[in-house]
């Protein structure tokens, strides 16, 4: 069980940062940044197993001290929030170790490689206003997502009924020469994990629980063991219907969600982030025009960033509260991502709720299927 969280009240969080790369450095670092201004945080330590590394890191962004060992940090500077910036494979180790050391952990997606990784993580938190560990899906914050939120939990809207979620993106061969990329082990799975999770949380934020899914992937390209493009149909528990595509091989970037409700359609378009301006709402025939106004008002632009999921998770800290994007709330995407892979490996429906121990796709995102999972991995999977 993890130690006691120590008081937060009448002083800033300190903060530790594990992994110094081009993650940290470009979001985690000028989020902490802009709420150090506000008197809300200090980032106290940063750990990489490369010391060169991480005294750079600390001297440019004036960080007082730096690691190579973790448990290290963790005993000596006891921070109260750690930002896991390394690559997927060691989120797990490193999240249960800052929750045990009583730290709150916010941890880049991938969160972890598996259900069963996940479900690990949630038994080391308190079940007493915190620690908790949260994943960064930044593009659930920000006003746009919230009041497109709002309007559909609320339908003024009217039901949604089709969704579409897309995450067509473009990388090249350079992109899979880094040793960890492309491999169900360290990358914990292709385009649909690592690349269009956010936008598929993000529908799943927007849409609620869904209920089934029916996915195809492939290797089109690229020499891996992942998928490079896979597409998908989700039927959500309210009804509605949506196609997902995730793709690493649209020179066209793009990210985008629309959802067609009985009043209106909403559309998101971006690529690694949104704003106000990124939203449109179009108003179904008939609809009153001061009605189809006053939908059009998201107020204040706080675009989707780390910095807008950071002050909401610095709140919840500071209340005690479990932060959105964690616990239960947190694995619904994962869960859905694995189902898409299960779906796809099997050429089955996968409903969710069904991967559970004793399930190959609940320690392994490839399940053991032939063709997908590396060769010693290969297992009988069940018709």
């Amino acid at each position: 069980m993890p130690r006691t969280s120590p008081p937060l009240t009448g002083r800033r969080i300190r903060a530790a940062v594990i992994g110094t790369g081009a993650i940290a450095r470009g979001s985690h670092l000028p989020a902490f940044a802009r709420l150090a201004e506000e008197g809300e945080t200090e980032v106290v330590a940063a750990v990489d197993i490369d010391a060169a590394a991480v005294e750079s890191f600390c001297t440019e962004a004036g960080i007082p001290y730096a690691y190579t060992d973790l448990d290290r940090m963790l005993a000596e500077q006891r921070p109260d929030l750690v930002s896991v910036c390394t690559p997927p494979t060691l989120h797990l180790a490193q999240t249960v170790a800052a929750l045990r050391a009583g730290a709150w952990v916010w941890c880049e997606k991938p969160p972890v490689p598996t259900l069963a990784d996940f479900d690990a993580v949630e038994a080391e938190e308190s079940t007493d206003g915190g620690p908790y560990a949260a994943i960064v899906f930044q593009h659930r914050f920000g006003s746009g997502a919230r009041h497109v939120r709002r309007l559909i939990a609320e339908r003024a809207l009217g039901r949604p009924l089709v969704a579409h979620c897309q995450t067509t993106w473009y990388r090249d061969t350079a992109y899979y020469a880094v040793p960890w990329r492309g491999r169900w082990h360290t990358e914990g799975g292709g385009p649909a994990m690592g690349h269009g999770i956010h936008q598929m949380d993000l529908l799943l934020d927007l849409l609620g629980p869904w209920s089934e899914v029916r996915a195809m992937a492939g290797r089109l390209v690229h020499d891996v063991e992942t998928e490079d493009v896979s597409t998908a149909l989700v039927r959500f528990e309210n009804g509605a219907l949506a196609t997902v595509v995730n793709s690493v091989l649209s020179p066209d970037e793009v990210s985008r969600i629309r959802v067609d409700c009985e009043r209106a359609t909403v559309e998101l378009t971006h690529l690694y982030g949104h704003s106000n301006a990124d939203w449109r709402i179009t108003p179904a025939p008939g609809v009153p025009g001061d009605l189809a106004a006053a939908w059009q008002d998201f107020g204040p632009d706080v675009p989707s960033s780390h910095q807008a999921q950071l002050r909401e998770l610095v709140a919840g800290m500071r209340a005690g509260r479990r932060p959105r994007s964690s616990g239960a709330d947190g694995r619904t995407s994962l869960e859905l991502v694995t189902a898409l892979y299960k779906s796809a490996f099997t050429d089955t429906t996968v409903r969710r709720g069904e991967i559970g121990p004793g399930d190959p796709f609940h320690t392994a995102l490839h399940g053991g299927v032939p063709g997908w999972a590396p060769v010693a991995e290969t297992a009988e999977v069940p018709a």
